[in-house]
C-alpha cells in the first residue's frame, strides 16, 4: 500500500536530489501554483488580525515557557489523561513506538487500522512496519490516501500531495481504485476517495493518530483536520492509539486561544480549522473502549539540551515557512529525503538524526529569512541554520573542506602581498575559462571540483583587470599625494 519510505539515512544528498527534480517542470509547476495559493490565502486572513505580532509572540513565549518545564507537564498529561481511563506509554526512540503500535494492534484483535494525518507516524515509517507485521494501514486524509494509493512519499507538512497535480490524481484512482470512468472535478475526485473510505470507517476497529496537541492540563488530545475524517478515526473504532512527540505537550486547555488561531492561519490560510476535536480518556457509551498514548522522544530530548537548537521544538507543524521558502519552490520536499521538508525539515531532520545523517540540509537555505517572518512561533530557522553548519564543520574535522578553506583564506587575507598575489594569480587561473559576450564582457560558464556548484546554474563575471587598490595607488601617485589619504 506504500512507497518506499524516505529515510534521511540512506536518502541522497540535498544537491544531488535538488539537481534532479529541479529537472521535473511539472513538479515545479504544481508546486509554485499550490504554494502561491495558500500564501495569498494566509496573507488576507493574517491581514484582518490587528494583534497578529502580538499573537504571534505569545505563541513563542507559551512554546518557550513549556520547553523549559517539558519533564514537569509530560508528568502532568500522564497523571491527567490516565485518570480519565487512558494509557500512557513512554517510547524512548521510533524502533519502540512502533513495536508498542503492533502489540497494541494485534491485542485488539485487528489486522487493520485506520488512520489520521500524522507527521510522527512518517517520521518513524509506522506504515512500512505494520505492513510487514501483517497490519493493513489506511490512511484517511485524502492527501495520505493520494499518496498512499500513488506509491508516493508526501512533500509538505499540510499539503503533502501539494506535488500532485488533478489529473495525476484522478489517474491515480482510476487505477487504485478501479474507476476507468472517473470524473476529473474536483467534486469527482472527492466522492470517490468518500466512497472509498467510508467502508473503512464503518469496518476497522482500530485507530491510529497523532496530535497537534496534548493538554497538560486535562490529560486530552487535540487533533485539527479539515475533512471530518479525523472525527471519524477518533470516534468509531474501539480502540484509539495516539502517537505524539513529547514536544507536542501544551500546558493549559487555554493555550488553545492562542495557538488555534495561529495555526491555520499559517497553515491553510483558514480562519479556523473546521474540526477541532479533543479527545479525554474513556467515555462509557462514547468512543473508543480502549484509548493509549504514545509518547516519544526520538531524539528530542537531545535537541531540548542544545540551548540554540532546541526552538525548533517550538514548531506547531503548520508549513508556513515551506510556503514562503524560494528552494523548497523550486525543489519541492522530496529533495529534503526526510518527511520534514523545507526549512523546518532543514534544522528538524539533521538534529532527529543527531547530525549523523542529513548533514546537507542545513545548507539548503539562501539565509533570506522569509521563514522567520512567516513562522507563527517565531522561529528563527536561519538562526539555527547557521548554527548547525558550524556544527557540521565541527564535525567534519580540521580537514574537512570548509575548515580548510577558512583557514586558506584566513592566511591569505592577514597578508597585504598574499592578498595581491592571489588576486593575480586568480586572475592567470581564470583566463582560459573566460568567454566574451557580444557586449564584451567576460563571463566564466564553468568552474572545476567543488568550486562548480556556483556555475551549475549562474555564469560568474571574469576578475577586474585592475583592482580597486590598484587604481587607488596609480590616483595617488599622479596627484603626487600618499596613499593612505
Amino acid at each position: 500500500m506504500s512507497g518506499t519510505a524516505l529515510d534521511p539515512r540512506t536518502a541522497p544528498t540535498f544537491p544531488m536530489a535538488a539537481h534532479k527534480l529541479m529537472g521535473d517542470t511539472q513538479l515545479r509547476k504544481n508546486v509554485r501554483h499550490a504554494t502561491d495559493v495558500i500564501q495569498n490565502k494566509r496573507a488576507k486572513v493574517v491581514g484582518e488580525m490587528p494583534d497578529w505580532q502580538g499573537l504571534r509572540e505569545a505563541g513563542k513565549s507559551l512554546r518557550e515557557h513549556t520547553m523549559k518545564h517539558l519533564d514537569v507537564y509530560l508528568e502532568q498529561f500522564e497523571r491527567n489523561c490516565t485518570a480519565a481511563g487512558g494509557v500512557v506509554h513512554w517510547a524512548r526512540n521510533g524502533e519502540e513506538a512502533k513495536r508498542i503500535v503492533i502489540d497494541l494492534v494485534k491485542a485488539s484483535g485487528s489486522n487493520e487500522v485506520i488512520k489520521i494525518k500524522s507527521m510522527t507516524t512518517e517520521e518513524i515509517q509506522l506504515n512500512t512496519a505494520l505492513e510487514a507485521a501483517g497490519i493493513r494501514p489506511y490512511e484517511t486524509d485524502l492527501a495520505e490516501l493520494i499518496i498512499q494509493l500513488g506509491k508516493d512519499q508526501p512533500s509538505h507538512i499540510v499539503v503533502p500531495a501539494l506535488h500532485k497535480n488533478r489529473q495525476q490524481i484522478r489517474e491515480i484512482f482510476q487505477r487504485e481504485m478501479n474507476l476507468p470512468d472517473l470524473g476529473n472535478t474536483p467534486q469527482d475526485l472527492a466522492d470517490a476517495a468518500r466512497l472509498f473510505l467510508r467502508e473503512k470507517f464503518l469496518k476497522v476497529k482500530t485507530g491510529v493518530s497523532g496530535a497537534n496537541f496534548l493538554i497538560a492540563e486535562t490529560g486530552g488530545v487535540c487533533v485539527v483536520e479539515s475533512e471530518g475524517n479525523g472525527r471519524m478515526c477518533l470516534t468509531l473504532p474501539e480502540t484509539l492509539i495516539t502517537i505524539a512527540g513529547i514536544d507536542k505537550v501544551v500546558p493549559r486547555f487555554q493555550d488553545l486561544e492562542v495557538l488555534l488561531q495561529l495555526l491555520p492561519r499559517s497553515a491553510t490560510g483558514e480562519r479556523m480549522n473546521p474540526y477541532n476535536s479533543v479527545w479525554t480518556g474513556v467515555h462509557p457509551g462514547d468512543g473508543p473502549k480502549a484509548f493509549h498514548v504514545i509518547l516519544m522522544d526520538n531524539a528530542r530530548t537531545e535537541i531540548l539540551a542544545d540551548e540554540e537548537g532546541r526552538q525548533t521544538l517550538n514548531c506547531i507543524r503548520c508549513g508556513a515557512c515551506q510556503n514562503a521558502c524560494p528552494v523548497y519552490r523550486q525543489t519541492g520536499g522530496h529533495a529534503y529525503g526526510s518527511v520534514y521538508a523545507g526549512p523546518i525539515g532543514a534544522i528538524l531532520t539533521p538534529q532527529l538524526q543527531e547530525m549523523h545523517h542529513a548533514q546537507t540540509l542545513p545548507y539548503a537555505s539562501s539565509l533570506c529569512g522569509a521563514c522567520y517572518e512567516v513562522c507563527p512561533v517565531k522561529i528563527n530557522i536561519p538562526e539555527v541554520l547557521i548554527h548547525l553548519r558550524n556544527k557540521v564543520v565541527k564535525q567534519n574535522g580540521p580537514f574537512g573542506p570548509e575548515a580548510l578553506a577558512m583557514r586558506g583564506m584566513a592566511m591569505i587575507f592577514r597578508s597585504e602581498a598574499r592578498f595581491r598575489a592571489a588576486q593575480r594569480f586568480g586572475r592567470m587561473a581564470e583566463t582560459p575559462l573566460v568567454r566574451k559576450d557580444g557586449n564584451g564582457e567576460g563571463w566564466i560558464g564553468w568552474l572545476p571540483g567543488l568550486l562548480g556548484g556556483w556555475t551549475q546554474v549562474r555564469d560568474l563575471q571574469e576578475m577586474p583587470k585592475e583592482t580597486f587598490r590598484d587604481w587607488w595607488e596609480k590616483r595617488a601617485d599622479a596627484k603626487g599625494g600618499k596613499h593612505g589619504n
